[in-house]
Formats: C-alpha cells, structure tokens, sequence
C-alpha cells in the first residue's frame, strides 16, 4: 500500500504540480518533511501512530517516502492549484482533507496504520484541518507559521500526554 501511495503521489505531482515555480514551494516542502521529522523525534517512545511496513519494506524506508517524496509531492499539487477565492480555498482544502483521511482510512481497514495513546482516525481528520491551511500559512508567511506550529506542537504534547524524556537506568 505504501508503495502505491509513493507512486501515486509521484505521478499526481509530476502531472498536477507546476514544477516551474519549485523554488517557490520548496521552504514549504521542507517545512513540511521537518514538522514530520520533529513528530517522530518527539515520540520515539510514545508514537501516537505507526505505518505499518509492507512489501518487506522496513519502518525507516516507510518513513522515508512519506517524508522525503509523498509530502513534498502534496506540497507541490496543493500549492500549485490553490485558488484565489476564498469559498473556493475552503472547498479545495475539503478536498485535500477528504483525500488524505480516505487514504488513511483504508491504511486503517486494512492494517497499515496503528494507532495508540489516545491518537484514532478522528484526531488525523480534525489535525488535516490545521495541516492544509498551515501549509499555506507557511508558504504566505512563514516565521507566522513556525510561531503557530509551536503552539500547536506545544499543545498536542500536552494534550496527549507525551513525554519528552526517557528515565535512564543507572
């Protein structure tokens, strides 16, 4: 499944993106892989959430095509066909929404995603809709996004009880 999700993502970008202003998209790619590497640095011992690998993949090749090519190819088609009216931001951000968890619910059905401490299919739907607008909040203005990024962080840790040290044995 992951392997089809990478192709996919490719392929939708190399059709849907508009490679000619990649300069322009690419703090928010990075902004983006970052934010998933800060995840999974902050929950080494406390996942909320864990893809489970398939095709013989390992954890560490999963993680790597979702941070290095499946989200910087979302960045690149969502920023790319973002629109200028407002009615129509709200419904194209919907419909970034309604892709991904559809994705994730079928990872979900069939076993490719767990979740844990206190994480389900609910809290991903209702983070998308801060994921999608931080996106373009970053890519409008970014030191505006970092700030907010750290107090949503900030407030997800305390909400979900993770800690951010491991006891150490003497």
């Amino acid at each position: 499944m992951h392997l089809a999700i990478t192709i996919w993502a490719v392929l939708a970008a190399w059709r849907w993106g508009k490679w000619e202003n990649f300069h322009k998209y690419h703090a928010t790619m990075i902004y983006l892989s970052t934010m998933d590497l800060l995840y999974f640095y902050l929950t080494i011992d406390y996942p909320l959430w864990r893809l489970q690998p398939d095709l013989g993949m390992s954890d560490g090749l999963i993680q790597i095509l979702y941070t290095f090519i499946i989200f910087p190819c979302t960045v690149i088609i969502f920023l790319s066909r973002y629109p200028n009216v407002f009615s129509k931001q709200c419904l194209y951000i919907g419909k970034w929404i309604v892709i991904y968890i559809g994705v994730e619910g079928i990872g979900w059905i069939f076993g490719r995603i767990n979740y844990a401490h206190g994480w389900n299919l609910g809290a991903s739907f209702l983070f998308l809709f801060l994921m999608f607008p931080m996106l373009r909040l970053h890519y409008k203005k970014p030191i505006v996004a970092y700030v907010v990024s750290i107090i949503v962080i900030t407030s997800l840790l305390f909400l979900f009880g993770i800690p951010l040290h491991k006891e150490e044995g003497l």
